[in-house]
């Protein structure tokens, strides 16, 4: 405990951000208000999206502009459900119900799906969650706060919100922000935990998810920062101390939003005692290392499987960092040097090269390489990829290998492979 208490007293002084460090009092007196207590059945009724909440601010989307400006209380919703979005979901709902902007009850939209129970029953994954307060599918044996509240229509889910938090593979998002755009809150914002990124069908340029896909895709007014870090979800879920960074800049050009606006969204993710959060400008910065990551996290696994001992795995971080800042910097603008030493560039790296999901298919995927398997003579590099991640990670989805063959793509296409070394040889 002396050794957590000096990790996050260093945090503190390295990591703060000047808009963490002066907070107006009602927002700064928000993280004792209520610490002791914990939600229970009666933040929300269990099975029933309409649960009854004494918080619960019923918006009326016809109402006149003027009159919904700004709502009385933050409405939450968590876009995914399942490893990182249920673990996200323990702190989230444990925050909202003590925060006095928020709303206790926290709606998570569920891609509804049939589990078969210990006893050999099948039972629709939403109800389980909202019964047993559990995702025995994606985060088993970790109890989830009873006023988060699973609604498998994202519709319903979704309505009136005024922070949407979206937590789900990239690859479904167009397919499903044009159901929410119009019925969330006009004065919505979002922050996105997918690490990925998106890329111009035509040019191959990299973009960002969080501003070309989601903050267009929900209109103008819609603003959409990131949160990355060292987060590995399980670690998360169970109380394991670690620092997360918040990139967002929610009120830098509209004097009209509530100037605390960047901390109250800190705040919401916030757990001083074990989930550290830092709040920078750089989203780009941020993001984009979020996603580069992971095709490093491959290169990790393959000297794992290849058994070449940390020395070379120490060389590859090195490496991998410096390609990482060298992409971001080439590609975006406005990218800041000090996002490279955050959690969500340094650390989220390590973390994720040591204890990730794409480490561990990619040593897998180097073993039996290595080893001559017969079940893979004959079978190309996707088809192995795709049978690895149904084999290890069950239900959950690979990002690396998309994100390796992608800027492979842009690499390519520029004629910059060469700048690239590392990131080219992961992928062939």
């Amino acid at each position: 405990f002396l050794l957590f208490s000096i990790i996050f007293d260093l945090s503190g002084i390295y990591g703060s951000s000047p808009d963490t460090l002066v907070l107006a009092a009602p927002v700064a007196a928000a993280h004792s208000i209520g610490a002791t207590q914990e939600p229970d059945s009666s933040s929300a009724v269990a099975g029933e999206p309409g649960g009854n909440n004494e918080n619960n601010d019923n918006s009326d989307c016809s109402a006149s502009s003027t009159e919904m400006t700004i709502p009385m209380k933050e409405k939450v919703c968590i876009v995914g459900s399942g490893n990182w979005g249920s673990a996200i979901a323990t702190l989230v709902g444990k925050n909202c119900h003590r925060l006095p902007f928020a709303e206790s009850r926290v709606n998570m939209w569920v891609f509804e799906e049939t589990v078969t129970l210990e006893n050999g029953t099948k039972e629709k994954l939403s109800k389980i969650i909202n019964t047993q307060h559990e995702n025995i599918k994606y985060l088993p044996g970790v109890k989830l706060p009873e006023n988060v509240v699973t609604v498998t229509d994202l519709a319903e889910a979704c309505a009136g919100a005024t922070l949407l938090i979206f937590v789900l593979p990239h690859q479904f998002l167009n397919g499903l922000l044009p159901k929410i755009r119009n019925i969330i809150h006009p004065t919505c914002r979002g922050v996105s935990l997918i690490k990925g990124l998106d890329f111009h069908p035509e040019t191959k340029m990299p973009m960002l998810i969080s501003q070309k896909t989601i903050a267009e895709g929900l209109g103008s007014n819609f603003s959409c920062g990131v949160l990355m870090g060292a987060n590995v979800a399980n670690e998360v879920a169970r109380g394991d101390m670690c620092e997360s960074t918040l990139a967002c800049r929610f009120d830098e050009d509209d004097t009209s939003v509530d100037d605390d606006i960047n901390e109250r969204t800190r705040l919401i993710f916030d757990s001083p005692k074990t989930f550290r959060v830092q709040r920078i400008s750089d989203v780009a910065g941020a993001e984009v290392c979020g996603a580069l990551k992971n095709v490093i996290a491959l290169g990790a696994g393959f000297v794992d499987g290849l058994g070449l001992g940390g020395n070379t795995k120490a060389a590859l971080l090195r490496v991998g960092l410096r390609e990482m800042a060298t992409f971001c910097k080439m590609f975006f603008d406005n990218v800041q040097e000090d996002t490279f030493t955050q959690s969500c560039c340094m650390a989220d790296l390590i973390t994720t090269c040591y204890g990730g999901r794409n480490r561990k298919c990619a040593e897998a995927f180097a073993r039996e390489s290595i080893d001559g398997a017969s079940s893979v003579k004959g079978m190309d590099c996707n088809e192995r990829w795709e049978r690895i991640e149904k084999e290890l990670l069950n239900g959950q989805k690979l990002q690396g290998t998309h994100t390796a063959r992608e800027v492979h793509a842009v690499l390519k296409a520029q004629n910059i492979q060469h700048l690239f070394p590392l990131m080219s040889k992961i992928h062939s």
